[in-house]
């Protein structure tokens, strides 16, 4: 059965249009006034109006939305005030500055209308009505929780993403007479997000293009003193991008100390490995261009529309690819951390989760990625391989196992329970700090401090290494005072696994990010999971 279908028939207009030349597009303040639009209906679906229409138009973002939403009002015109229309205009017209696209939003067919409202006919009168309304619901829809699904680009993502009801919201906007307000109420609010945008902003006024882009070859590693005909070219773009500072030889091949130095600084400003070596990541990083950097701030700020907007009071935030963890209370920072995350083959998760407990002295239970890749090939290869990674092997029942009864290329062997005890060894080090969740993952020590000293830290399997994870646990325990630095110090040369409860309702978010301001200065740091392209690709406006 056909629902009726809204057609629409704008009447008493009163036009005002000034002279304008040719080349001339006229502002949003000189666009015609429509005082007053009535409506008509007949009975056929929205569908059909874009079937028979001749105006260009070929689909609506949400046809079945937009049918309901007129028919809940008895097909009644809700834009009939100029300044509602302006203000949802004027909000496509800069929506650039939140990083999303004009052409996604019927820009072109909306200014085309606008333009013409003194000579439309009125099937395109029908059509400017339906199309402010189809735009405001995508709009606020993709201000809210990104254009894009997120689940399509992580390979695992937890974050559940923001809700949102776009046509209460129009209902609300449109009684209150107010547009700009209800769609700024969607818009994140984060400090991040805030300098992005800013960001944004600077390289559209200073232009995205460069004057000149050297581009490098990929190629073998070249290590500091070695010599290579791609000197010359790394040399260029060093020169390009304000690192190096003296003569360009066209006819040296020698990677020397001059080249070197500009080559650290430019791994340290973009959080590489600091060590010299011009190998595939330090040269893909110096290849790319301002407009990659542009399309590298707008891919960053479709991530902040993906994350929460209300992130708790008390929270801590790690950002994966920038290999820091930051304790936050009533919006400020009250401790940061280095950490290490997990390599590309085994990602550290996008999610959010609420601290549970913190344990001294744990055990390592092998989760089942490691067990598999790992530990059974490894006692495949060496039976010996429990021993000296001081390994112990329980059935489901807790009893122990004798590695050397085990047939480790059946099945079974992945039904085992394999963990390693507390002690020096251990690579949780001395304290964890749960979260529990799905994917297993959690904040904890190591014993190998030293690498806390590397700037490039995709280290770990997944979970979160942290750089004082003992002080980190100290805080999230500050409320108990029973639990001071003398009984903690008593539990951990005790050697007893010991699990307190956290008191403190305390958020940790994983997210994601690759670009935000440092002082007065854009800082952009290595993708480490390669994703930034893979969500331009998906996100810039179809060609």
């Amino acid at each position: 059965m056909r629902s009726p279908r809204l057609t629409f028939a704008f009447i008493c207009l009163l036009l005002i249009s000034a002279c304008k030349s040719d080349q001339e597009e006229p502002g949003i303040e000189e666009r015609n006034e429509v005082e007053e639009i009535t409506f008509l209906t007949e009975n056929d679906d929205i569908e059909d109006f874009f079937d028979d229409s001749e105006a260009g138009i070929t689909q609506l973002y949400n046809s079945t939305e937009v049918s309901g939403f007129y028919r809940e009002r008895d097909f009644q015109p809700v834009w009939t005030k100029r300044e509602l229309r302006e203000d949802l205009f004027r909000n496509i017209e800069n929506i650039e500055e939140e990083g999303l696209f004009f052409e996604d939003y019927h820009g072109e067919e909306l200014q085309k209308l606008f333009r013409s409202l003194d000579t439309n006919s009125e099937e395109e009168n029908n059509l400017l009505e339906i199309l402010l309304t189809d735009s405001y619901l995508r709009l606020s829809k993709d201000l809210a929780t990104g254009k894009l699904d997120p689940t399509t680009i992580h390979e695992i993502w937890g974050t559940p993403l923001n809700e949102i009801n776009s046509l209460e919201l129009l209902e609300n906007a449109i009684l209150r007479g107010d547009i700009q307000k209800s769609l700024d109420t969607l818009k994140s609010k984060h400090i991040v997000y805030r300098q992005l945008k800013s960001a944004l902003k600077d390289f559209k006024k200073t232009g995205i293009a460069d004057k000149t882009t050297t581009k490098i070859n990929q190629g073998k590693l070249i290590r500091p003193g070695e010599s290579s005909d791609r000197i010359f070219s790394v040399t260029k773009r060093l020169t390009e991008l304000g690192y190096f500072k003296g003569t360009i030889d066209s006819t040296n091949t020698a990677y020397n100390e001059d080249i070197q130095e500009a080559v650290k600084k430019f791994q340290l400003d973009h959080d590489l490995q600091v060590d010299a070596l011009l190998g595939k990541t330090t040269i893909s990083n110096l290849n790319l261009t301002k407009e990659d950097r542009y399309h590298q701030i707008i891919v960053n700020l479709e991530r902040w529309r993906w994350f929460p907007r209300d992130l708790g009071e008390h929270y801590i935030i790690v950002n994966i690819p920038g290999y820091e963890l930051n304790v936050v209370k009533n919006t400020d920072t009250v401790g940061t951390h280095k950490i290490m995350v997990g390599t590309e083959v085994r990602k550290t998760p996008v999610f959010s989760d609420e601290i549970a407990y913190i344990i001294y002295n744990p055990t390592w239970t092998i989760p089942p990625t490691i067990k598999k890749n790992d530990v059974i090939p490894g006692a495949k290869k060496d039976i010996g391989y429990f021993q000296k990674k001081n390994i112990r092997i329980y059935d489901s029942k807790g009893n122990s196992v004798d590695p050397s009864t085990v047939d480790w290329n059946s099945s079974k062997a992945r039904s085992y329970i394999y963990r390693q005890p507390a002690g020096p060894t251990n690579p949780l080090g001395l304290v964890k700090i749960i979260y529990p969740n799905k994917y297993m993952i959690y904040l904890h020590d190591t014993p190998s401090k030293n690498l806390f000293e590397k700037n490039t830290r995709a280290q770990s399997s997944g979970c979160v290494r942290v750089q004082d994870a003992l002080g980190l646990a100290s805080y999230l325990l500050n409320d108990q005072e029973k639990y001071d630095d003398k009984k903690i110090e008593d539990i951990l040369k005790s050697g007893r696994t010991t699990e307190i409860p956290v008191k403190q309702k305390v958020k940790v978010h994983h997210f994601y990010w690759t670009a935000y301001q440092k002082k007065d200065t854009i800082k952009f740091i290595d993708d480490i999971y390669n994703l930034d392209q893979k969500t331009w690709d998906k996100l810039k406006p179809e060609s």
